[in-house]
């Protein structure tokens, strides 16, 4: 599609037309319509949106943002994802070093200022490597948090001038289960350890959640945060 309008109002036809679709179709229309031009992007902490995509598009992009704060078993499920699966992993990575970053804001920004943080070594490294695309996929879940309730399956990313893709926004934490059981999906370790969601190691970005509470209670817990800026 050539222009911004042209895509935008594909995309309010694909969101109706592809809303009780399954996952597979949506990333069939995806790969079909932009081709090269599409990627999925993906923390780690599993392979599902990979994997599904794969099944469609072998060879598909995944991009993969080491902010340099990652947990060691976030980036070995990263080398487990480009050793075994039919994708071409893309790793993107912040301006500065951890180290850099730090001569300038001070160490532990991330305790002092989460948003920015997130916002110089998650969303700037994001949107640049997104240049190369028309559009993306992301694993985003209506369950997840009342933040993700309304999360269309695909949508105009008005900031980034991208059509995003949640194929599997419609499924529920035991719908993933179901399907990483069935296909035997790589998945972070963490997992097995009782984090529910996994972002960057420190402790005020990524705690154990508390008995009874979702599934994204760990993430920036106490600070009232809830999204790294991505998704906003």
């Amino acid at each position: 599609m050539s222009t911004t309008t042209d895509l935008e109002a594909l995309v309010a036809q694909a969101a109706v037309d592809l809303e009780e679709a399954t996952p597979q179709e949506i990333l069939k229309w995806a790969a079909d319509t932009f081709g090269e031009r599409f990627c999925v992007t993906s923390s780690m902490e599993d392979a599902v949106v990979a994997h599904l995509a794969s099944s469609v598009f072998p060879g598909v992009d995944v991009v993969f943002l080491d902010t340099g704060y990652h947990f060691a078993e976030t980036i070995g499920t990263r080398d487990a994802v480009a050793a075994v699966m039919p994708v071409n992993v893309i790793t993107l990575k912040p301006l500065q070093t951890v180290a850099e970053q730090d001569a300038q804001y001070g160490p532990n920004l991330h305790d002092r200022d989460p948003d920015l943080c997130c916002s110089l070594r998650k969303v700037e490294p994001l949107n640049r490597g997104l240049g190369a695309y028309d559009a993306w996929a992301t694993g985003l879940r209506r369950d997840e948090s009342p933040s993700r309730a309304n999360t269309p399956v695909v949508a105009w990313d008005a900031k980034r001038r991208k059509v995003k893709i949640a194929p599997i926004a419609r499924w529920t934490q035991q719908d993933v289960d179901d399907y990483v059981a069935a296909n035997g999906v790589l998945l972070n370790p963490l997992l097995w350890e009782g984090y529910t969601s996994i972002g960057c190691s420190p402790l005020s970005c990524t705690a154990k959640p508390g008995e009874g509470e979702e599934g994204r209670a760990g993430r920036w817990a106490g600070s009232g945060k809830t999204e790294c800026g991505i998704h906003l």
